[in-house]
């Protein structure tokens, strides 16, 4: 490296934002990358560890972090793209929408603040857009084998350009009308532009992968059709049975599933819905039920719509309040507070605090009856939660939204046909991602339930190795 002291030399310098005046106007991306100087200066704060943690802990696509962090230093920015992808087929989600697992696993989380790593993936992949580095890079022969790739999101993504490149030629089938699953439908553009997802699509077709959508499998297409026509199939379908809640007045207007209201709002913003065609927050008292990031994605959206308050609730306890800027964990994920730019722009947060009926008039909601929890353990040091007695209060809302994560995959008709096995969760049992079918294989969430983009990457590419070898 061509410095030893960097992370001594140079403080940590993250992502800016816009302020939150200038984002509420809008559902732009706003992040604003560093300059060029501060980029390598932020790279120069690698140690190089001879056992990276962030590569072999952290990242779970496993990338190669310090390699390509020194050739930025280095200024080789042809090399820190090449060594990027090596490992990741998309470094332009991850390096948006990634928790950057990496960064908490850096051997400066210890007792200081991490490198940017996250920042600088994304640096690496736009600037290798920006120079021209990045181009169709079809196959130089076809292998005469094809390949069914059965949803969109980042898993069939991944697994699709993989098995491209070696020579298969993929069909992807999607049910809806555009490509990109869940990156698409529930992830709002504020932090993932849909242009960027376009990009991606374009060059894959110029590949010569092809993308069928509106095609529900089962439905539109047989299973007969597709062992006919293919040589092997992956699903990669997601986990989309939403976790419900089962509460009196759940029927009544003004309560939906957070994807549904995601959803809608993403067709707003690309056109193909009017304003008064979707679930709308404006002027609304707004309640998230559920604390995870897809919930912050909601309060953001919310917020952008003129809500005039949004509170989120979560059931389990307040995470601790851990303002230093090392990992107390390390190099594990820590158990921490996490406000993020959506609570930032306006939000209300209770902790351990359950919903216990919708509240309606006339069929209407206006408001949730909450009760606040308490968390024990027993001997097995399972959490046990109990209802505090004379705790109950009420939260006034005209739109609930159910953000509490989601069971399984959905256990569709034409896969109860074919007797596809299920795990104890409910997901797709796989063994090497293969399914108990000959020939069908599964990857992503359908198989290991709701988990991240980035992990979604890595199945896709794992589960196109395991067809490649099954198919030779």
């Amino acid at each position: 490296m061509a410095t030893l002291t960097g992370f001594l030399d140079f403080e940590r310098n993250d992502f800016l934002y816009k302020g939150i005046k200038d984002r509420l106007g809008n559902y732009e991306e706003f992040l604003i990358m560093r300059d060029d100087r501060e980029i390598k200066r932020q790279s120069a704060r690698c140690m190089g560890c001879k056992t990276p943690f962030c590569h072999g802990i952290g990242c779970p696509i496993f990338n190669r972090i310090p390699e390509w962090l020194d050739l930025v230093l280095r200024k080789d920015m042809e090399h820190a793209y090449k060594s990027l992808v090596l490992t990741n087929n998309f470094p332009e989600f991850t390096g948006r929408i990634c928790p950057a697992l990496c960064e908490k696993a850096c051997s400066l989380s210890i007792d200081l603040s991490p490198v940017t790593i996250k920042q600088i993936e994304l640096y690496i992949i736009e600037k290798a857009f920006e120079r021209g580095y990045i181009k169709p890079e079809p196959p130089t022969e076809r292998n005469g084998k094809r390949a069914a790739v059965v949803g969109s999101g980042p898993t069939g993504l991944s697994a699709a350009l993989t098995l491209n490149r070696k020579g298969y030629k993929v069909t992807v089938y999607e049910k809806y009308g555009e490509i990109g699953g869940l990156m698409r439908r529930g992830i709002p553009n504020f932090k993932l532009p849909k242009r960027i997802l376009d990009r991606r699509i374009d060059l894959m077709e110029k590949e010569g992968i092809v993308f069928e959508t509106n095609v529900s499998v089962g439905a539109d297409l047989s299973i007969h059709n597709l062992k006919e026509n293919f040589d092997a199939a992956l699903l990669s379908v997601g986990a989309g049975t939403p976790r419900n809640l089962s509460v009196p007045g759940r029927e009544s207007e003004g309560v939906c599933f957070a994807l549904d209201y995601l959803t809608q709002s993403n067709e707003f913003v690309s056109g193909k819905k009017k304003e008064s065609e979707i679930i709308h927050a404006g002027g609304k008292n707004v309640i998230v039920i559920g604390g995870g990031d897809t919930g912050s994605d909601c309060v953001g959206t919310a917020n952008r719509q003129r809500a005039k308050n949004v509170t989120q609730i979560e059931i389990l306890p307040k995470p601790a309040v851990w303002e230093k800027s090392n990992n107390p964990s390390w190099p594990d994920y820590p158990n921490i507070l996490r406000t993020s730019s959506s609570h930032e722009e306006g939000c209300v947060r209770y902790f351990s605090v359950s919903a216990k009926r919708f509240l309606t008039k006339n069929k209407r909601l206006t408001g949730v009856a909450c009760v606040r929890v308490e968390w024990t353990k027993d001997s097995a040091n399972t959490g046990i939660m109990r209802e505090i007695p004379g705790s109950e209060f009420v939260i006034e809302a005209d739109l609930a939204i159910l953000s509490m994560g989601f069971l399984h995959t959905e256990h569709s008709q034409w896969l109860r046909e074919i007797g596809i096995a299920y795990d104890k969760a409910g997901n797709i049992n796989i063994q090497g991602y293969c399914t108990n079918i000959n020939g069908l294989f599964a990857a992503g969430d359908a198989a290991t339930g709701v988990s991240l983009v980035c992990r979604g990457i890595y199945c896709g590419k794992q589960a196109a190795e395991a067809m490649d070898a099954f198919l030779r």
